[in-house]
């Protein structure tokens, strides 16, 4: 008897017929409204589930699925994960990394450009009506060639990030991390490794790009906004909660920095109304891995993460590798 598999959310249709020759498969290609309660009964119905990275797996669910032995992430990021509590429970934990490596990095280069030249601010100001003639002064951006670029966060994506930077608009690169970079890393990369406050006090562009954890929860608060240039952009492509969205409305709204392009927030997909209300910040509703090939590609590797732990006890991107059968 094949083992039972929920798929939480809507996915590519060649995916689920891939699934459906290793699993007995409950696909929701509906898009369901998932409450925690509705969740957590689904799940406990199942032996695996294929989650897209909202879907919360933690200690009260665990508990409530005694069937559930694993739970593989589309995305990346696994906040929505307990992964000590799910290793508590046997249950192996697996996300998508990799694969999404290039395109996020396309998507962050993409964000900063429109937010430092104002590209979203233009498309209005033209849509409205508001352009009459040209001007010298009409919507001058802040430039990208030869500016500083500042990363925090330097896995891979933040890597890809700075290699654009570097050798594609000749920046000054300086990173912080939690640790530092090989100097082989460093050297292909173009990059500096400094102190976060130095960071934050020298960058005419802040990305982010760091996971979210309790300790990345509020990296960039009032405090670490008071830092920086008042001719700065910040840019976060990493996780909602890796900012403190109300701080950065009301530096935006005092011109504290110039502006920012986030593609993630708190509590998505709500946006903090200030945030919405800002002419100098550029919105994306989580879309930096967002094209067709990309998106398959992270949704076959959790596919086959699925497929490899039921037939031959392993995995390809485990995150608790320690609950898997010993060889």
């Amino acid at each position: 008897m094949k083992p039972s598999l929920i798929v939480s959310r809507p996915v590519y249709p060649e995916v689920i017929e891939k699934l459906q020759q290793h699993f007995e498969v409950t696909a929701h290609q509906t898009d369901p409204e998932w409450t925690l309660e509705r969740w957590t009964e689904a799940l406990s119905q199942h032996d695996a589930a294929l989650t897209m990275g909202i879907e919360t797996v933690n200690e009260a669910v665990l508990a409530a699925c005694p069937r559930l032995r694993i739970c593989a992430n589309l995305s990346v990021g696994y906040n929505n994960f307990d992964v000590p509590a799910m290793t508590r429970h046997q249950v192996l934990a697996t996300n998508a990394p990799d694969v999404l490596t290039e395109t996020t990095a396309d998507f962050g280069f993409a964000l900063l450009m429109a937010t430092a030249r104002r590209v979203a601010e233009a498309d209005r100001y033209v849509r409205d009506g508001q352009w009459k003639k040209w001007t010298l002064d009409m919507l001058p951006g802040m430039a990208v060639h030869g500016s500083t670029l500042g990363i925090i966060g330097m896995g891979r994506i933040g890597q890809a990030v700075a290699k654009r930077g570097a050798h594609g608009f000749n920046m000054r690169v300086i990173y912080h991390n939690r640790s530092q970079l090989s100097a082989a890393d460093e050297a292909a990369c173009k990059a500096t490794y400094v102190s976060k406050q130095a960071l934050l006090q020298q960058a005419d562009h802040v990305v982010l790009v760091l996971p979210y954890s309790k300790e990345s929860h509020h990296t960039i608060g009032a405090a670490e906004l008071a830092l920086m240039k008042p001719t700065a952009t910040l840019v976060n492509i990493a996780r909602g909660g890796v900012v403190d969205d109300a701080a950065l409305a009301r530096a935006l709204q005092e011109g504290r920095i110039t502006a920012a392009g986030l593609d993630v927030f708190e509590g998505e997909p709500k946006v903090h109304p200030d945030l919405l209300n800002a002419r100098n910040v550029v919105l994306a509703p989580h879309i930096a891995s967002s094209t067709r090939a990309t998106r398959l590609a992270m949704a076959n590797l959790a596919a086959d993460n699925l497929i490899a732990f039921f037939n031959s006890g392993t995995a390809l991107t485990p995150l608790n590798p320690e609950v898997l059968p010993r060889t």
